[in-house]
């Protein structure tokens, strides 16, 4: 069975996944922000042995397996030759597996050419999620994310046209008071160059980054929603499915673009409306802050 080296994170969506950790921590651990794998010194696990703790699965739970994830931060850095074989032993022991997905940062994107990145999504790699965090330079400088928004938009262009589905994120109030609506259209610019078919938001919160929350002037509740708002009105790719569900997100949204544009706009408005009745909540900046680890 698999063992794991907590703390493990998935995102959402592979809720249903069977996770195989072939990495311990990110390759791109230095995001100022981030304090998801703060606790970890990555290093990529050796392949014999997750060939053995995917044996290891018990024989009548391999039909029922449709879904694997591989974690942790960037599991597409994995050396191809091997990743491709950890995707092979993946499919020859799973027969019912649609597919298999993983984070992948910048710096994952930057080890694997075009080529080979076709041959991934044809051993069954169909789903990268995909840190943006901003598509604003000035915001990305100030977060260390080490690289700018161009190059990021180079490097998820190259996973989509080698056929591969792009799962992005963005933060919200990121950029702070200063940059918040720069950081919004910004962002949203990207998304419409990228055209990923999933693009979601959470908001900046408080989790073993405490340096870097001390130098931000967090927005309040009314700012983040004009944020929001102004990211919303700017946004206008092709086909991508918005959510921002995350447990650190004070306001849901989800819908569909360009089909859901005005009602997800509209919602905002509601939403600013109503909670303009309680008295002092738009001003306060949110408290929410990880609880574990």
């Amino acid at each position: 069975m698999p063992h794991y080296v907590e703390p493990l994170f998935r995102p959402p969506s592979e809720a249903r996944s069977l996770i195989f950790q072939i990495t311990i921590g990110c390759s791109q651990n230095q995001c100022r922000f981030c304090g998801m794998y703060k606790g970890k010194s990555f290093h990529i696990r050796p392949l014999q042995e997750i060939l053995a703790e995917i044996d290891e699965i018990p024989a009548g739970y391999r039909p029922r397996i449709d879904r694997v994830f591989l974690a942790d931060g960037d599991a597409l850095v994995y050396p191809f030759d091997d990743l491709c074989t950890i995707l092979d032993a993946l499919t020859t022991t799973f027969p019912g597996l649609t597919r298999v997905s993983s984070y992948a940062s910048p710096n994952s994107l930057t080890t694997k050419s075009a080529e080979q990145l076709v041959l991934l999504r044809a051993k069954r790699l169909k789903i990268l999620y995909f840190g943006l965090e901003s598509g604003d330079d000035a915001t990305l400088l100030a977060i260390n994310k080490g690289f700018d928004s161009g190059r990021m938009a180079e490097l998820a262009l190259k996973a989509r046209e080698a056929g591969m589905k792009l799962s992005v994120t963005a933060i919200l109030g990121l950029a702070g008071r200063g940059r918040s609506l720069q950081h919004a259209r910004a962002t949203a610019e990207w998304i419409n160059r990228v055209n990923p078919e999933y693009f979601s938001l959470l908001t900046m919160f408080q989790r073993h980054n405490d340096d870097f929350i001390r130098t931000l002037q967090q927005c309040t509740r009314r700012e983040l929603m004009l944020e929001v708002r102004e990211m919303l009105c700017h946004l206008h790719p092709a086909k991508t499915i918005l959510r921002s569900n995350h447990v650190s997100n004070f306001l849901d949204l989800a819908g569909s673009y360009p089909k859901d544009r005005e009602r997800l706009i509209a919602d905002v408005d509601l939403a600013l409306k109503h909670a303009g009745l309680r008295e002092g909540f738009l001003d306060e900046v949110p408290s929410y802050q990880g609880e574990y680890y």
